[in-house]
């Protein structure tokens, strides 16, 4: 079986979405991902602070990454974000998921987004489905 770098790295090769945000992998272990994303000018709404599609997308890639990261293709089935505080131009954004649960065929993931001053500016809850395809 891959290991989750491996996994991970097979799956930014074809992620076009994450390339585009400027996903670093920090860290990839089974069932935990980190990673970080700088804020560029096209990630901005109207109001001048980034998007909340963009955060929700970093904490979404993150889930995936540390979903699959078992070797069981994963996809998820039901997510959540709270916005908690506005993410600017240049903000440097650190998103880290952990697994709080395992049933049956499915996993329940907890990913926070951090900014750099270490406050928390997004929580966000992914319900996963786990296949038995193989990576």
């Amino acid at each position: 079986m891959k290991s989750p770098a491996e996994i991970v790295k097979q799956m930014l090769e074809k992620d076009a979405f994450s390339n585009w945000l400027g996903i670093e992998v920090l860290l990839i272990e089974e069932n935990v991902c980190r990673l970080g994303c700088t804020i560029k000018s096209d990630m901005l709404n109207g109001f001048e602070i980034a998007h909340g599609g963009i955060t929700y997308s970093l904490a979404d890639s993150c889930l995936a990454f540390a979903a699959n990261s078992c070797g069981y293709q994963c996809v998820s089935i039901e997510t959540s974000i709270s916005h908690l505080k506005k993410v600017q131009l240049g903000d440097y954004l650190i998103t880290e998921a952990h697994k709080l649960k395992e049933e049956g065929k499915t996993k329940t993931f907890e990913i926070t987004v951090l900014n750099q001053d270490d406050l928390l500016v997004a929580r966000f809850t992914g319900l996963v489905h786990v296949s038995t395809k193989i990576w």
